[in-house]
């Protein structure tokens, strides 16, 4: 089989699934990332071989199922770098690398002689690691921290970070339990990309979401969206030096509430930022 049969066959195996611009997207990520078979090199009829061909009917059968493209190779690019990922972990979005973009925005806006310096980073409920991990690639005078309640999820991280040749410190710890808070030292900067959708949301959601990827990332529990960004607001009351900065994602319906959040909690200069579909995605607050 040629590499563009090969192409041609995702494709038309999964348009049930997707749309064909998307079907084409994956097609071309399973043919390079499983095979090594780079778009020049489709149009060179590079030739799959027997096992390779059995490879890509497994693929394809994962795939039919509605499972993420991500899963199914367990490896995705977020923010230049490679990250191992799996059902434990969300699959990092474009939208999350728009918010570190700000974070190291803000952090190389700061003046090197004059105090205070932003030296502590906090990722809360961190995943994969993508977040903190890329923050270090770019920023390894940073002192980089992140934490989650999933066992499995930090695992997955760890191991990226090692991949990344990144130093993260990391924590097993439950953000809703403010007993714990006292363990972590105070943070100049703390980012979150926490949990917020509701339980009646979830019969909107696609399929290869709601059926693949970790409840304990996507749903906040019950009906309140907001539970996660009160309680980390708390925390960074107590956990955050004052003139540094909270940033949070969020859907762009509930980025209202979680400004007025900030700003009840007096946090200043409260900026609302779209990403490049024009939603309103991310959140920064700086702490008085």
């Amino acid at each position: 089989m040629t590499a563009a049969k090969a192409l041609r066959h995702i494709i038309q195996s999964i348009l049930g699934q997707y749309e064909t611009s998307e079907a084409i997207s994956i097609g071309a990520i399973v043919l390079e990332d499983a095979f090594g078979i780079r778009p020049k090199q489709i149009r060179e009829d590079r030739e799959l071989d027997t096992g390779q061909q059995r490879q890509l009917e497994e693929i394809i059968k994962r795939l039919r199922t509605n499972e993420p493209v991500q899963y199914v190779l367990g490896r995705t690019i977020f923010y230049g770098l490679p990250l191992k990922v799996n059902p434990n972990v969300l699959i990092p979005r474009q939208e999350t690398e728009e918010l570190v973009a700000w974070v190291l925005e803000t952090l190389s806006r700061q003046q090197p002689a004059t105090p205070p310096f932003y030296t502590r980073f906090l990722d809360i409920g961190t995943g994969s690691g993508c977040i903190p991990i890329a923050v270090k690639n770019k920023r390894p005078d940073l002192e980089v921290h992140a934490l989650d309640i999933s066992k499995g999820a930090l695992e997955t991280a760890k191991s990226n970070a090692e991949w990344n040749s990144a130093e993260v410190h990391f924590h097993q710890v439950d953000i809703l339990n403010e007993k714990a808070w006292g363990a972590l030292p105070i943070f100049d900067i703390i980012a979150s990309n926490p949990p917020y959708i509701t339980e009646e949301e979830k019969s909107i959601l696609p399929k290869n979401v709601v059926d693949f990827e970790p409840h304990l990332a996507l749903f906040a529990g019950g009906d309140d969206a907001q539970r996660f960004v009160r309680k980390i607001t708390a925390f960074a009351l107590l956990r955050l030096r004052p003139g540094g900065f909270l940033f949070f994602e969020t859907n762009e319906f509930y980025a209202p509430d979680t400004r007025q959040i900030l700003a009840e909690n007096g946090f200043e200069e409260v900026e609302l930022r779209k990403d490049l579909n024009g939603k309103d995605r991310m959140i920064r607050g700086k702490k008085a």
